[in-house]
Parts: structure tokens; sequence; C-alpha cells
């Protein structure tokens, strides 16, 4: 087996990569600023020379969410020269979908990150995916603070189980580079403020849900379900399911 690095590899997405690949057993180097072994700061390179020897294959899940993705492209151009030092063949990359299409500017970085790959001339491979459950349940939990609850007026969702990208990531590290692969999105999709509902009735609670009207490019595309992908509904855990399974953990 081979050794693959991991970057994000503490976080929701990249730490259900790390228990898949090293099920598969692969040696798995986690990178993060406060790794004990490889101890890597993506803002300015360092350690990456070091974790990248002998490895085949980098997946990429690390990502300034908190910050709309600012300070990825230069994160992704540290990892691409050190994957050149390093004669890393591999690097897979988790996306969005839409970010091509979507005028919001965490996809905009994204989309850019993406570019800078397919232009580095290594073996590449970029997954776009629809948006987490964790997500949908944070973006919930967020706005279930207030009286009432407010969602964006007639924006879709298509919501898919963390575990099934990252069973995917899994795969396709292991596998050959294949360029843009094709997307994976959740098995059902409705309205966010149906989603939001149902979070709020797992949670117990009766607040009321009102869809307001946005303004602005990106919530057009939004609108116009540029996020979304139903001709590769491929997921099989549904947003039912995922609430499920949180409120039996949580009990």
């Amino acid at each position: 087996m081979s050794t693959i690095l991991v970057t994000g590899g503490t976080g929701t997405l990249g730490s259900l990569v790390t228990e898949r690949l090293r099920a598969a057993g692969h040696e798995v180097r986690v990178l993060s600023r406060h790794s004990k072994d490889h101890p890597v700061d993506l803002r300015d390179g360092s350690g990456l020379g070091a974790a990248m020897a002998g490895a085949a294959a980098v997946v990429h899940c690390a990502s300034n969410t908190r910050g709309a993705g600012k300070g990825d492209e230069i994160a992704a151009g540290h990892l691409i020269e050190a994957a050149r030092r390093a004669g890393v063949g591999h690097l897979v990359y988790i996306s969005i979908v839409g970010v091509d299409v979507v005028p919001f500017p965490y996809y905009r970085r994204k989309h850019r990150v993406e570019q800078l790959l397919e232009a580095s001339g290594l073996g590449v491979t970029i997954l776009r995916t629809t948006q987490f459950h964790d997500l949908v349940a944070m973006f919930s939990e967020l706005l279930a603070k207030l009286p009432v609850v407010p969602v964006p007026k007639g924006v879709r969702a298509q919501p898919i189980a963390t575990e099934e990208v990252a069973e995917r990531l899994a795969e396709l590290a292991a596998a050959p580079p294949a360029g843009r692969v094709p997307d994976m999105g959740g098995p059902e999709t409705a309205t966010l403020a149906d989603f939001v509902r149902a979070w709020l009735a797992a949670k117990g609670s009766g607040r009321r849900v009102v869809e307001v009207p946005l303004w602005g490019k990106a919530y057009a595309a939004f609108r116009r379900g540029g996020h979304l992908t139903p001709d590769h509904a491929v997921g099989k855990g549904t947003f039912a399911h995922y609430l499920a399974e949180h409120h039996t953990a949580r009990a």
C-alpha cells in the first residue's frame, strides 16, 4: 500500500477520509499546524517538504471555511510546489458543485483552486459534491436562535452524507489521477425551508420558518439551482436518516 497525505485531516471530512484510507492499509500522514508527527502550515508552506517525502498522493481537504476561503489559493500554491519538488504524482481535491456558476465568494475561491491544480501539470483528481448534511444542520442551528427562523426564499438544497464523500475520496486517492470526475449529490432535493423545518421538528421545536427573498447575483444563481446536481444524485443517506443518527448519538 502507499503513503497518502491528508490536509485538514483532523476536520469533519478529513478525519473520515483518514479512517478509510488507514482501514484500506495505507500509511496516512495527517497534516496540520499542530500535528506532532507532521507539523505543516499551508499558509507559508513550512513543513511541507518533509511531510511530502515518499508520498504517492495528497488528499486536499483543508480550507478556510470560516473565512470564506481566504488564503486557500496561497495554500494550494504551496501544496503544488511542494508536490513538484517531492515528485508526488497525485493531488485529490474536494470542491463544490456550482463553483463555476454561482458567484459566491467562497465558491469563487474554490474554483480558482481548481484552476490552479488543473494548470499545475501534476496528476490531479477533482471531486465536486453538494452540501453536507452537517452544513445544513449547522445552518439550521444558527438560524434557530432567532424567535422566527428566516430562510432564503426559493433556494433548494441537495445534501449528502459526509461519510459517503469520504469513501469516494479514499477510492480516488488510491486510484490513478482522473481529472474532473462526476459530481456527487445527495439523494433528495427540497427547499432549504423544508430541511430547516425537518431539523426543528427533530429538535422538538415549534418555531415558525419564514422564507425571505434576498437579492444579488449569488442569490439568483442559488435560486436557479446552480449548486445542485440532480443528474448525479448518487448519495444514499437522507437528511432524515442523518437527523435520526444525530439524535441517537446525542441521546
